[in-house]
Formats: C-alpha cells, structure tokens, sequence
C-alpha cells in the first residue's frame, strides 16, 4: 500500500511524458518533389495545412509548388549553363507559434536546406526569424505582411508582398472618392498583422479628412460578433472596415448581414480573397463586400506590360502559372492571392540567385549573404506584379494593392480607376432591402447564411476560440485517463 502513491505517481509522469508536445520534433517532413536528380537547391518552410491558418496556408503551397513545377519541367533553373532543379522541404506547423522555432531549427540543421521560406501569417513569420538570423539563412516572407518583420532588424529577411500598413489605403480612398457622408466602423483582429493594417489606416483616414464613429479589436478565435455590430449600428456607420483572417473575417460578415446592418461599403483583410467565402456565405450576403489584395488572376502583370515600365519580366506568365496550379491542386477551384505571392516568393529567389552567381559566381548559388546582397538591386515584374525591395530592410517597395469587390458572383478589380475592370457597388441591395426596419437586440438569431452568430445575454464583447481539440490532446488526455484509472485499481489492491 505504501509503494502505491509513488508507483501511480511515475504512472501519471509517464503518460504525461508520451503525450507531450515535444512530439513533434519527430515530424517527418514532406517532399515536392519527392525525386530529383543532378544539382539541387533545396528550400525549406514550414505551413499551415491545418489549425487556424489552414485555408491559407494550402493555398500558398499549392502556388509554391506550381512555380517549382514551372522550372522543374524545364530541366530546372539554368545558371551559367548547368541546370539546377528545385526541391520543396516542408512541414506542417499546425498554425501553432509554439511549432516553429523547432521545425525551422530542424530545417536548417537535419534536413540541410539552402534557402527558408517564411510561414503564413505575420504572428509565426515573427517566431521563425530569430532562428534564421541566427542560423545565417536567408528567409522570403511571401505570408506575413507586418511591418515589424522588417522593422526588427533581422539581416536575412526579404519580404514578397506589400507591407501591411499600406493594406487598407485604397478602400480608404475609395471610401472618400464615393462616399461623401462616409461613417466608418473599424472592428479589427487584435494581432500583429491586423493591428499593422489597422494602424496605416487610421493614418491614412486622418490625412483623408473621414470620420470614424466605431472602433473595436476582438481577440484571436472570436465567433460572436453580435455586440461589436449591434454597437457600430448604434453609433450609425455605414461602412465596415475590418477583419483579420478567414475564420473570424467569414462570421463578422455573415453576422453583419444577418443582424441587418445597412452597410455602403463593406472591406475586410483575407477571407474574401478565398473562393470558399463565397460557397460558404452565398451571394445574398458576399455580393458587395470587397477586400484588399496583393493580386488578381485578370491584374494587368505581362512581359509587354513590364517592357512598357522598363522592368524585367521574369518567371511564368499568369495563365502559365494558374494552370500549373490547378495541375498540382486539382481540389482548389482557383488561386487566391495568398498562392500567387506565394509563387512568385520562388521566381524572386530564383532571380537573386541568378544575380548573385552573375556577381559572384559560382560559390554564391547557394550563399545566403550573397544571395540577400542580390535582392538590393533586383527589380523586375513576375505574375503577381513588380518587385522591389528597400536595400536596408528588406521591406517589399515596389508592389502596388488592389481593391477587389464579389459582384455577380465572382470577383472584380473596383479600385484604383487606372486598373479597375469595375465600378465598385455602393450600398448594394443585398445589403439595402428595399423595406427593412432597424434590427434591435433581439433580432440575433441565425441564419443560414450565418451560423456563427448569436445572441448576446451580456452587453460584453463574447468571445470564444476557434479550432477544435487536436488529436493529439485527446489521445494525451485518453493515456492519463488510463494510467489514472489503473493507478486507483492498483492502489484498492
């Protein structure tokens, strides 16, 4: 009996230890593609393929490994006249910031690679720099568009896509172009991305000289929204400025429409991007809300066009790229702009790498100092736009934002006029009823078209985490239930 506390103590040590999270270390990566023969330059990352950032982070692979098939099936990369193929090394870091320091560690020290790419999202970008500054390898940030990934002073960071502060300018200059008695609503996700995008914004809004009436941060995994709304509807806006990432940017429209919220415009960060906003909301409730984008499959990015700004064009073209997508990705209806900066975070290395081995020759191919040294004076137009980056920071410079808009179910460029396919709808009738009485509290049930939402029971913001419990976490739970139950048997014995 006196043995059976300590005994069932180790048994509870035990199972805790198999059910830790140090698991992971174990992951074993995966291969694109899996077999390659002559020179090789190996590229590493870690993505979000489940979790929070899953949508995204598909995306993004699916486009990188379009661009690595547009140059594999050529025989590879030729630099001075020997063809390099290119090899993806990658894993899922479950859109989990606790994952990433390990795995990129891993990377660079079991799985060799030469060069990283960057995870989705500003919040695990930030996680993996250290490891690369620390480790000497150059890093692409195609994912996460904060302005604090440049701004930390890490040396081997060069970044793809339009820094997150300039996100939200061309809806706010739409807003003010259209929009005479504009009453803004700013409800945005409370994380470093989001907060960047929020804080250029609000900058760019004061020098505009518009009013804003309403606003709000909700935490990351927030489903109800139903207070936010029902708080800005109050303070009369007429325009929804907002989001974060797909999930919550998904709910906060559903919900806004739902809890009839008279919108003129409505611009959101990520989710509408994703072809699955619109089969998962309907065009009852999409129909009008536009978002920002880094690129679109009709943007008007062709070798004629980078002859016509005297850029080089580099790469596959845009319909070239697309159809490598679908080839890779059959799944996917079509590529959002998260695979498309993706994929050009590819054809951007490659050209440095060219670069660098035209200035340095033939040791510098897979030299991340040289190779960063490269990308200074690198500017040349891909499929997903021009290229350019601030020599100092790495900071992306030369890749302008489009204003995109769902109208008639499918997706158009509204903003700015001199590469809009579109007028932009404002108050659109979907989001105007021709006979609508002002929602009150009580008018928060669902709907189908928003099964998110909720009703209120306190006049506090309710929040709740998104996600569900990992299989990792029941079988750890299971263990220590087992070990438990078999402790307390023992210990009657």
């Amino acid at each position: 009996m006196g043995s059976a506390l300590p005994r069932a103590t180790a048994l509870l040590i035990l199972a805790l230890l198999l059910a830790a999270p140090a698991l992971s270390l174990g992951a074993k990566a995966d291969v694109y593609p899996e077999q390659v023969t002559g020179e090789v330059i190996k590229i590493g990352m870690t993505i979000s393929l489940t979790g929070k950032f899953q949508t995204e982070g598909t995306q993004a692979l699916c486009g990188i490994k379009a661009a690595i098939k547009w140059y594999n099936d050529q025989g590879g990369v030729d630099i001075g006249g020997k063809k390099y193929k290119l090899q993806l090394i990658y894993y899922d870091d479950e859109s989990k910031k606790d994952n990433i320091a390990s795995l990129y560690t891993k990377l660079i020290d079991e799985d060799q690679v030469d060069f990283l790419l960057a995870p989705y999202s500003s919040t695990l970008t930030l996680a993996a720099l250290p490891v690369a500054n620390e480790k000497q390898k150059l890093i692409l940030s195609h994912g996460g568009a904060s302005d604090t990934i440049v701004e930390s002073g890490y040396k081997y960071i060069v970044q793809v896509l339009t820094p997150a502060s300039r996100y939200m300018e061309t809806a706010a200059e739409l807003v003010a172009e259209k929009i005479p008695d504009a009453k803004i609503a700013l409800i945005f996700e409370n994380k470093p991305f989001a907060q960047k995008v929020k804080q250029g914004l609000k900058a760019k809004i004061q020098e505009l000289g518009l009013q804003v009436v309403y606003e709000a941060d909700y935490e990351a995994g927030t489903k109800d929204f139903s207070t936010f709304i029902q708080e800005a509807m109050s303070r009369g806006a007429n325009v929804l400025l907002g989001g974060g990432h797909y999930e919550d940017g998904k709910a906060l429209v559903g919900q806004a429409h739902s809890l009839g919220w008279k919108l003129k415009f409505i611009a959101i960060l990520v989710a509408p991007a994703q072809p699955k906003f619109r089969d998962e909301l309907g065009d009852q409730v999409v129909t009008g809300v536009a978002y920002p984008s880094q690129w679109s499959q009709r943007a008007p990015y062709t070798p004629e066009k980078a002859k016509e700004l005297g850029l080089t064009w580099a790469g596959p073209t845009i319909d070239e790229w697309v159809s490598l997508f679908k080839e890779v990705c059959p799944n996917l209806e079509a590529p959002a702009y998260q695979a498309a900066e993706a994929g050009a975070a590819i054809v951007y290395l490659v050209e440095a790498i060219k670069k660098a081995y035209e200035m340095y020759g033939e040791a510098a191919i897979k030299d991340s100092d040289k190779v960063r040294e490269a990308f200074n004076g690198l500017k040349i137009m891909t499929f997903f736009g021009p290229l350019e980056i601030d020599p100092a920071t790495g900071k992306q410079i030369g890749h302008p934002m489009i204003l995109m808009q769902w109208q008639e179910g499918e997706r158009y460029i509204i903003y700015p006029p001199e590469v809009a396919e579109r007028e932009p709808l404002i108050a659109p009738p979907n989001w105007w009823p021709a006979e609508t009485t002002t929602p009150t509290q009580t008018q928060t049930s669902p709907t189908a078209s928003s099964p998110a939402a909720t009703t209120p029971t306190t006049t506090e913001t309710i929040t709740t985490q998104a996600g569900g419990v990992s299989p990792a976490i029941i079988a750890a739970v299971v263990i220590i239930i087992i070990v438990i139950v078999a402790a307390v048997l023992f210990m009657r014995r």
